[in-house]
């Protein structure tokens, strides 16, 4: 029996990444063609971006996109979600998706300040990403040291509430 275990990782890590969402279930190509109809009906136009995919993997790519990206009834709302796609495209890094995040962000709302403090925020999250990774800390230590920190922030918030 050969260990399937490297193939099970590799498509959990897919899942996990949602990219087995998009190649699910593939598309005849009559879904095909009307999944092109309804980007265009959405967005105006089909960029090509989206015709470099195989035709049965459109399908369920659009729908993903779709459904969550350009959902306004989702938990976050358009403009926190593109700022969280600048800061992933700006450490991955991909011009592609720092230049369509960034006009995304601004179309949803969001200011020139709010774009630089998002790729900032991501810059320390990667500092300190390789601070912590790099000089091995203990995983179970800093999560204590952190919980303790946030509670005294906490405590610390609900005093000054109480005092004014």
């Amino acid at each position: 029996m050969r260990n399937s275990t490297p193939r099970l990782l590799t498509l959990a890590t897919a899942a996990a990444l949602g990219v087995l969402t998009a190649f699910a279930q593939p598309a005849s190509a009559q879904e095909s063609q009307a999944t092109y109809r309804d980007i265009e009906q959405t967005l105006g136009s089909v960029p090509s971006f989206f015709r470099q995919l195989p035709e049965t993997a459109i399908a369920g790519a659009w729908a993903e996109m779709k459904a969550f990206q350009l959902n306004p009834k989702t938990q976050l709302n358009g403009k926190t979600k593109e700022l969280i796609g600048l800061a992933v495209a700006a450490q991955i890094p991909c011009q592609y998706c720092i230049y369509f995040h960034t006009a995304a962000a601004k179309a949803n709302g969001a200011t020139d300040e709010e774009i630089k403090e998002t790729v900032a925020m991501a810059a320390v999250v990667r500092h300190w990403s390789t601070v912590l990774n790099g000089m091995q800390v203990d995983l179970g230590g800093f999560k204590r040291e952190t919980d303790t920190v946030l509670g005294s922030a906490a405590e610390k918030a609900k005093a000054a509430s109480r005092s004014q």
